[in-house]
C-alpha cells in the first residue's frame, strides 16, 4: 500500500528542472504524465502506421538496425523484429545500477518518449509509468554501453521487462520478469512498429547517472566551505584571502560566490579574534587559495548543470518522427557527446575537492605548520593520531585522480564500423558517484581532522556557524582522546558528507545554486 503521504510528481516534457529531478530521484514521491502530451505521442504513432500503409522503407520501422539499416523486412515479421531487438540488445554486465539510478532513468525515458517524436504508443509509457510507481525496477547492469546509438544495453535491460524477459527488482527481491509484472497486476506487452527501437535510443542511462553524480558534487560543495573553514579555524589561518575586494579584483563569478560563503560561515570568530595580531605573512595555498579552487570548480559545476538538465529535457532516439510533415528523419540525437564532455568537466571539480582537501588534512597534522599537535593526538609516539587517516585521505585522492581522466577522448569503432565514433559517456557519468565516494572520505577525514584542532584551540571557540557544525559531528565521533578503532568513525563522518547532513548549516543560502 503506497503511503497517503507520498506526493505525485506530473512530468510534463522541457519543463524538468534539476531540483525536481532531485525529488524523483531521492524522494518518496509517485509520477503521472501531463495529459496534455497524450494528442501529441497518438499523432505521431499515426504517422508511424502511415508509413507502413503506404508501403514505404523507412529505416527502425521496417529495417534492420545499425549495419543491417538496409535490409527491408516484411510487415508481418515488424512485432518479431522489435522483440529481437530488445533480446539481442541485452548484454550488459557488471553490478546492477541502484534503485534511485532507475527511478530516474525511468522518468527521463517516460519524458523523452512522451514529447510525441518517437512513435510509441501512450500504452508503453503507461507500462514504464506503472513501474516506477509500484516500485518494479528492471534489473540494469552498470556495463555495456559506449555511449552512442543511445545508451544500448543497458535501455534493452530497461525494456526486456515490458515484454517479460529478464529480471526485476522487487521490495529488494530479484524476480523473473513475469513473475515481478504479475506482482504488479500486468502481463508481458507485444512492441508495436518502431516501440523497441525507440526505448532503446536515447541518452537517459548516461544522463541519470551524470546528474547522480551532480547531486553528490553539490553535497560535496556545500561540505567542502565548511570543513574549508574550520580547517582555517584550527590553523589559525587568515581570513583576509575571502576579502570582497580581492574578488571584485578579479571578477571570476564562482571565486566571488564561494568567499562570500567563507566570510559568512565564519562571521563571529573568536578563534580568528585572538591571532589578529600575529606575525604570520601569508597561509599556504591550500587554506588561502580556497575561493579560488573552489570557485573554478563551481563554475564548472553549474556547466554540467545546464548541460545535464538540457539533455534531460532533450529528445534522443532515432528517428525523430515529425508529425506535421510527415517524415521521419534519422539523425544522430543519441550520441551523447555533450553528457561525456561535461561528466569529464565534473570530475575535475570532483577530484580537485578531494585534492585541496587533502592538503589541508597534511597541514593540519604537520605541528610546525599548524600549531597544534603532532598528527593532532595527545601524547604522540605512544599514539599515531591521524596520521594514516591521512594516508587513507592520500589513497582516495590519488584514485581520483586517475578516475578524472577524461572518458571522451576514447571511441572505439562499433557495429562494424557503421557507428565509428562513439562518446564513451555511460562510463563518463557512471564513474562520478565512485569519485564522489571517494571525495566525500577525504572530506571526512578532513572534518574529523579540523574538529580536533578546533577542540585543541579551547577555550577558545569558532563561529557561531562551525559550533553548528562541530556538534553535529560530535553527536556521532568524540574527541579522539588516543588511539582507537578508527575506521567507524571516519565511515559515519563519511555517510554525513554524502547525504548532505551539512547542506543546511553550509550557508549555500548565500550561494546562487549551482541547478537553477
Amino acid at each position: 500500500m503506497k503511503n497517503p503521504e507520498t506526493k505525485n510528481l506530473v512530468l510534463t516534457p522541457r519543463q524538468l528542472t534539476l531540483p525536481l529531478l532531485r525529488s524523483i530521484t531521492f524522494d518518496d514521491v509517485t509520477i503521472s504524465l501531463d495529459p496534455a502530451c497524450r494528442e501529441q505521442i497518438e499523432a505521431s504513432t499515426e504517422t508511424v502506421r502511415n508509413v507502413l500503409r503506404d508501403g514505404r522503407t523507412v529505416y527502425g520501422i521496417n529495417t534492420g538496425f545499425g549495419r543491417l539499416a538496409s535490409t527491408r523486412i516484411d510487415d508481418e515479421q515488424l512485432e518479431q523484429l522489435q522483440s529481437n531487438l530488445v533480446l539481442s540488445h541485452c548484454t550488459g554486465m557488471g553490478p546492477l545500477l541502484d534503485d534511485e539510478a532507475v527511478r530516474l532513468i525511468l522518468a527521463l525515458k517516460i519524458t523523452s518518449l512522451a514529447q510525441g517524436f518517437s512513435g510509441i504508443r501512450h500504452e508503453v509509457l503507461d507500462y514504464l509509468i506503472t513501474f516506477f510507481n509500484e516500485g518494479l525496477y528492471p534489473c540494469i547492469p552498470s556495463k555495456g554501453s559506449v555511449g552512442a546509438s543511445g545508451d544500448l544495453a543497458p535501455l534493452a535491460h530497461m525494456s526486456a521487462l515490458i515484454i517479460g524477459s529478464g529480471n526485476a527488482r522487487y521490495k529488494g527481491e530479484i524476480l523473473p520478469a513475469k513473475e515481478g509484472l504479475a506482482r504488479i497486476g500486468l502481463d508481458p506487452m507485444v512492441l508495436g512498429p518502431k516501440e523497441g527501437l525507440a526505448l532503446l535510443n536515447g541518452t537517459q542511462v548516461s544522463t541519470a547517472l551524470a546528474l547522480l553524480g551532480l547531486f553528490r558534487a553539490e553535497n560535496l560543495m556545500n561540505a567542502s566551505t565548511l570543513v574549508g573553514s574550520m580547517s582555517v579555524e584550527a590553523a589559525k589561518g587568515s581570513h583576509v584571502p575571502f576579502d570582497p575586494r580581492i574578488q571584485a579584483a578579479r571578477g571570476q563569478v564562482g571565486q566571488t560566490d564561494i568567499a562570500t560563503v567563507f566570510r559568512t560561515v565564519l562571521e563571529g570568530s573568536p578563534i580568528n579574534e585572538s591571532h589578529a595580531d600575529c606575525s604570520k605573512v601569508q597561509d599556504p595555498y591550500s587554506l588561502r587559495c580556497q575561493p579560488q579552487v573552489l570557485g573554478a570548480c563551481l563554475d564548472h559545476m553549474r556547466f554540467a548543470a545546464t548541460i545535464f538538465e538540457r539533455e534531460a529535457n532533450a529528445v534522443s532516439d532515432n528517428p525523430v518522427v515529425f508529425t506535421k510533415e510527415g517524415d521521419i528523419l534519422s539523425g544522430g540525437n543519441f550520441h551523447a557527446e555533450p553528457i561525456a564532455m561535461a561528466s569529464d568537466v565534473l570530475a575535475l571539480a570532483i577530484s580537485e575537492m578531494g585534492a585541496l582537501s587533502e592538503r589541508r588534512i597534511a597541514l593540519l597534522m604537520d605541528s610546525s605548520m599548524s600549531g597544534l599537535p603532532p598528527f593532532l593526538v595527545a601524547g604522540s609516539g605512544l599514539n599515531s593520531g591521524f596520521m594514516i587517516a591521512q594516508v587513507t585521505a592520500a589513497a582516495l585522492a590519488s584514485e581520483n585522480k586517475s578516475l578524472a581522466h577524461p572518458a571522451c577522448v576514447d571511441s572505439l569503432p562499433t557495429s562494424a564500423n557503421q557507428e565509428d565514433h562513439v562518446s564513451m559517456a555511460t562510463f563518463a557519468a557512471r564513474r562520478l558517484s565512485d569519485m564522489a565516494k571517494n571525495t566525500a572520505g577525504v572530506l571526512a577525514v578532513e572534518f574529523l581532522s579540523a574538529a580536533q584542532g578546533i577542540d585543541f584551540l579551547k577555550p577558545l571557540k569558532t563561529s557561531p556557524t562551525l559550533d553548528k557544525v562541530m556538534a553535529r559531528l560530535r553527536e556521532d565521533v568524540s574527541f579522539f582522546e588516543q588511539d582507537r578503532y578508527f575506521s567507524d568513525d571516519l565511515e559515519l563522518t563519511s555517510d554525513l558528507v554524502w547525504n548532505g547532513e551539512f547542506n543546511k548549516l553550509s550557508k549555500a543560502d548565500y550561494l546562487p545554486s549551482f541547478s537553477e
